[in-house]
């Protein structure tokens, strides 16, 4: 596949997504769609367009690609997947009725009333942080791979690849923000669902393999094992640890995140809200499944045929997310190539059109007041919308900049431990709320329990093998992180005049 074939099938994918947003936004381009799709979307299309926006590009590439990491991964990942599953049953029957309760716009608004306007602002700065970091991750793990194997090519720096792509994404959204986005990662997941299924397809055919013939292969190589129960303190693959790590991660990152739940808050009802939720979960698990089955596949298939794990151009250690991409590219037909572009796309891009909204939703309803009904349609609050939108974009690329010139690890493995430091406080603040009732907090004083918890968590996790007898964290160090809040919360709180019941 040449370069400028995939191209080529970049500027059609992107011609079609262009299409759909002037369809859709060109009777409708204000602020009530753009921050809740006018509180119409219909809960299949968001629970299918979902998928798109909880997978990602890191979910596409790195989980395949750490299957067969050199430390031994394996299925362990799947462990992580179940706690996802809880996290999003307690999502459906907890949060998610507390934000239609109090019909929010944005979800912060509950901390604001919760517990204070510096609450409130804190809670709403630490999702803008943690989504923009997390999104720069998830859209730099794509861009390196475009670059690798397209831009390279016609001698386009880095940057300039980056700026294009953050360019596009706001170019269909600026308009119709999530009005636009329910129905474009409705398509995106479509590409990325039926990517996964045909690439096992391609592969199985590749190695002469039918379906039973190929789950077999998986069960019998040495790269399906599934659940770690070996060495509780030292091993970060238990699984107590995977399980509450993806109970808590899946809480903090999808429930207490405006990208995510502002999604859900676009349903008419809680009802069709908690369907969404509900078929979004059975489906998120079992795409996972194939996922890391691809990944089993994509390790036998370069054992067979001598295909080596890329490294890194700057490092020389080796990339696993990078080991998918050059079977696709450089050892598989054109129709499978094509295949997975669509689908590495389309997981990439229905993540960060995504979130890019979210972020400015939040930022122009938290801080900028754009929810009130005299603001909503009025032209200098919409134009002013737009230059939010122009910012985040902006912001964005500055922190894949960065994160270029100094990563060196899988993005799938820092972008939950980065979140485990930034969602953490965001879990203690809601937790706080919600199960200390009674309590009420110096609100000015919030803001700082927030900064120390990520320093304290960090010391922690640091020195935790001489602390804690040998002990190795690995995503449940969210706990410890939204612990430590909700315990400075506290010290800092006193008994409210009455009880207030959200």
């Amino acid at each position: 596949m040449t370069p400028f074939t995939i191209l080529s099938l970049i500027v059609i994918y992107f011609g079609i997504l262009f299409l759909i947003s002037h369809f859709v936004s060109r009777k409708d381009s204000g602020n009530e769609a753009f921050f809740k799709a006018n509180k119409n979307s219909k809960w299949y299309l968001v629970a299918f367009g979902m998928i798109g926006t909880a997978l990602s590009g890191v979910t596409f590439i790195s989980v395949p690609g750490e299957v067969g990491a050199p430390n031994g991964e394996q299925f362990k990942y799947f462990q992580f997947v179940l706690g996802n599953a809880i996290g999003f049953i307690v999502i459906a029957k907890v949060l998610l009725p507390l934000y239609y309760r109090m019909n929010l716009t944005s979800i912060y608004g509950y901390i604001e009333q919760r517990l204070g306007l510096y609450s409130y602002k804190t809670a709403a700065t630490i999702f803008l942080i943690s989504r923009t970091i997390g999104s720069a991750f998830r859209l730099y793990l794509v861009v390196i791979v475009l670059q690798r194997y397209v831009f390279d090519f016609y001698n386009i720096p880095f940057a300039f690849t980056v700026l294009i792509s953050l360019a596009l994404i706001f170019a269909y959204t600026y308009r119709g923000g999530l009005k636009t986005i329910i129905i474009t990662d409705t398509l995106q997941t479509f590409f990325l669902v039926t990517s996964v299924f045909m690439t096992i397809f391609f592969i199985c055919r590749s190695l002469n393999l039918n379906a039973f013939e190929a789950f077999e292969t998986v069960k019998n190589s040495n790269y399906s094992k599934v659940f770690f129960f070996e060495d509780f303190v030292s091993s970060k693959f238990h699984f107590v640890k995977q399980i509450l790590g993806g109970i808590f991660v899946t809480i903090a990152m999808v429930g207490l995140d405006q990208d995510l739940m502002q999604k859900n808050l676009s349903c008419a009802t809680i009802g069709e809200a908690q369907k969404n939720m509900f078929t979004f979960t059975g489906i998120f698990v079992l795409i996972n499944i194939f996922f890391l089955s691809v990944g089993a596949l994509l390790y036998v298939y370069a054992a067979k045929n001598g295909v080596e794990i890329p490294t890194d151009l700057n490092t020389g250690k080796p990339r696993t997310d990078l080991l998918f991409p050059e079977i696709a590219f450089n050892h598989l037909a054109l129709i499978p190539s094509v295949i997975f572009l669509l689908g590495l796309t389309a997981a990439t891009f229905a993540t960060t059109d995504s979130a890019l909204t979210a972020l400015t939703t939040s930022f122009c309803v938290d801080f900028l007041g754009m929810d009130k009904a005299e603001n909503l349609n009025k032209p200098n609050v919409v134009r002013n919308r737009h230059l939010v939108h122009v910012a985040f974009s902006f912001l964005m690329f500055l922190v894949i900049i960065f994160f270029n010139s100094i990563n060196d690890s899988s993005v799938v493995g820092m972008i939950f431990r980065v979140a485990s430091y930034t969602y953490g406080p965001l879990l203690g603040l809601y937790c706080f709320g919600l199960f200390a009732q009674s309590k009420t907090v110096k609100d000015k004083l919030v803001p700082i329990i927030c900064l120390l918890s990520p320093a304290l968590t960090y010391l922690i996790s640091e020195h935790s093998k001489t602390l804690f007898f040998g002990y190795v964290f690995d995503n449940e160090l969210i706990i410890v992180n939204g612990l430590i809040t909700f315990l400075g919360l506290w010290l800092i709180s006193k008994k409210a005049a009455s009880e207030t019941r959200f």
